[in-house]
Order: structure tokens, then C-alpha cells, then sequence
């Protein structure tokens, strides 16, 4: 039975449509794409915010810049690339239910969730594989950070909207192969999205006064072909090791994927670094065989992993570092808005708020 008191959206696309014979007719060279003006040890602009859902135990937003394009003004309203914002709510510790049975830990439960505008291809309002995926992922770096000892018998709650994701390459190729979205070849816009993910989910734990033996922050490293020497095309990631490296190879940290024609690998890192401690990694993509590497390179491909690791490492330390300062700054100002408190509480009780009186007949 229809609800009648409200309004249904059409199932279909928000967006403007663009039509097959138009998308086919547009200008998708190379010189469309966007360009990596950042050094490979470069990360993005990062903007972090905390406490902004009153209604939650700690909140915290996070936004990347998108690639940046030196075509000059578009003329197309397909955008070039996308940015990476996400969106976080952690709700507990609350006692669990009476029928559940006793836990001397809290019990940790992650749910991340892509909103239906967050690719170009509408996502479903039901958790599909890669969601879940990503939430077992982003549970196992939480919960070795988390101090459960302290909140027996208790659950958390860590909720992910996902706004805005990062996509797995450049749109002119997926107009070209009839593809769109976050499910096209490869699966590497899921790297960045996890590394954000980890770091926002930071944030909303610290900004909820949930014990951690330290800060976790996320971090992504890739390695990719310089532009102008691979064939054309992409070929997704498999699962060998058997692929050589070839001599235009490079590791790039919090790479995305729309700035280059080739990714032949990614790692995410989830870095406490206090402890030197990593609580959650994910590999993904092909390394080069041992013969083929000695030859050309000298590095084994252990060597060449560790490498990507460390790499991954050094941007969860970038990514650190802005975590740190904007929870200072949460820090000092909830600070400065008790003292104000108090001070109006205290001017309140000197003043004599009684008057008398007068009864007359």
C-alpha cells in the first residue's frame, strides 16, 4: 500500500541526463584529463571538522580536494573528477539490550553506507558487497585502537555516509567503454575511500570522549606509470605476483585515480604512531616478478611491497597531522565555552533575583 503523506522521488537519476549520442560526441582526449600537479610525496588539502550532529555522541565530516584540471573553464556539465566526502556518527557507549549475554569488552559495530548521489552511476538504497566490505575493514582498524576494557557489557556504533566517492579512473574512459560509477575496472577509488574512512571514523570517536590508546589515522600509497608511456587502455589488478614493473613505474601517495592512465598497485594503511603499529592493511594490484626485478630494478618484489607500505605509512602521517590540530582546536574550544558557562552560572547566583511584593487593598 502507497504511503499517501509522502511524496516519493523518482527511482530513477538525480542528475541532468546525458544522452548515448551526445557522450559519444564528446571531446574525451587526453589533454581532459586531469593532471597530477602534486609531487608524488604531495597530499591533497584535507578539511576536517568535528561535532557537527548535536544528536549523536561525536560527529566529524572530511573532504578532499578534487584532482586539479589546467584545461582551462570546461565547457561540458560533466564534471572532470570527483572529491572524496564523507561523513561520520558514533552513538554509544550505550548499554546493550538485557537479553544479550555478558561481555567483559564493548562491542564494536562499523556501517558505511554510500548515499545514492555519491557516483555517477545511482546507488541502491541496500548494502551491496563492496559495502560491507568496506565496513569489516574499517572495523578491524578500529578495534585494536578502542580501550573496551573500560565499557563492559556496552556497544558503539560508527555510521559512514559516504556523500561524495572517489571513482576508479577517469570518466572520458568510462563514456568510452559504456561504464560509469564506482564499480568500473580495478576498484581503486575503494583505497582512498576506506583511508578517508578511517580517519573520519577517528575523529568522531576522539570527538565522543572514547578512550583509545592512540590517534588512528588512514593512508593510501599507489604505484603508477608516468603519463604519455603506457598503452592504451586499463587493465584491472589481479591477484599474482607474475607481472614485471616497468621502468616508468613510480609510488605516488593519496594518488587518484582520474590523474593517471595506470594503476598497478595500492596499499592502505591503518597507522598508529605512537605505538608503530598497523591495525588494519589492504593490498591490492600486481608487483613485479623476482627475476624481472633483479634485472631491471634490483628490488625484489618483498622489497618493492615493503616500499608501498612505508610509503602508505608516510601519508597516514600527513593525514595525522590535521586530525591532530583539528581536534585541539575541538579541544580548546569546548574549553573556552565550559569557563563561559560557568562564569554565567556564578554570575547568576550572586545576583538576588527575589523582589518583594506589595499587597494592598
Amino acid at each position: 500500500m502507497a504511503d499517501r503523506r509522502r511524496i516519493n522521488g523518482p527511482s530513477g537519476g538525480t542528475v541532468a541526463p546525458v544522452f548515448a549520442s551526445s557522450a559519444n560526441n564528446l571531446d574525451v582526449g587526453e589533454s581532459k584529463r586531469p593532471a597530477r600537479t602534486r609531487r608524488p610525496n604531495e597530499l591533497r588539502k584535507i578539511f576536517l571538522k568535528t561535532g557537527l550532529t548535536p544528536s549523536a555522541s561525536g560527529s566529524a565530516y572530511l573532504e578532499l580536494d578534487p584532482p586539479s584540471t589546467n584545461n582551462g573553464p570546461s565547457t561540458s556539465l560533466i564534471a572532470p573528477s570527483s572529491a572524496l566526502k564523507l561523513t561520520c556518527t558514533v552513538h554509544g557507549p550505550r548499554p546493550l539490550p538485557r537479553s544479550a549475554s555478558f561481555t567483559p569488552h564493548i562491542l564494536l559495530s562499523t556501517h558505511v553506507k554510500f548515499a545514492p548521489f555519491a557516483a555517477r552511476q545511482r546507488r541502491g538504497y541496500i548494502r551491496d558487497a563492496s559495502e560491507r566490505d568496506l565496513a569489516v575493514h574499517l572495523e578491524t582498524a578500529l578495534r585494536g585502537v578502542i580501550i573496551g576494557d573500560r565499557w563492559p557489557k556496552s556497544g558503539v556504533e560508527v555510521v559512514i555516509t559516504v556523500l561524495e566517492g572517489e571513482e576508479d579512473r577517469w570518466w572520458g574512459e568510462e563514456v568510452g567503454e559504456g561504464t560509469t560509477g564506482l564499480d568500473g575496472l580495478g576498484g581503486w577509488g575503494m583505497m582512498t575511500v576506506l583511508a578517508g574512512c578511517i580517519t573520519v571514523a577517528s575523529a568522531a570517536i576522539a570527538d565522543a570522549g572514547i578512550d583509545c590508546v592512540d590517534l588512528i589515522s588512514g593512508g593510501v600509497a599507489a604505484m603508477v606509470s608516468t603519463p604519455g608511456q603506457t598503452s592504451k587502455g586499463r587493465q584491472g589488478p589481479g591477484t599474482g605476483l607474475g607481472k614485471s614493473l616497468p621502468p616508468t613505474a613510480q609510488v605516488v601517495l593519496d594518488p587518484s585515480p582520474a590523474e593517471h592512465e595506470q594503476v598497478m598497485a595500492a596499499c592502505v594503511v591503518a597507522h598508529l604512531p605512537f605505538r608503530d603499529e598497523i591495525t588494519e592493511l589492504w593490498f591490492k594490484g600486481d608487483l613485479p616478478s623476482s627475476s624481472t626485478a633483479e634485472a631491471e630494478n634490483s628490488t625484489s618484489p618483498a622489497t618493492m611491497l615493503n616500499r608501498l607500505i612505508d610509503q602508505a605509512v608516510e601519508a597516514a602521517s600527513g593525514a595525522r597531522t590535521v586530525l591532530e590540530e583539528e581536534l585541539r582546536e575541538a579541544a580548546e574550544f569546548k574549553l573556552k565555552r565550559n569557563e563561559v558557562n560557568k562564569q554565567a552560572r556564578s554570575d547568576g547566583k550572586g545576583k538576588d533575583t527575589s523582589s518583594d511584593v506589595d499587597m494592598s487593598d
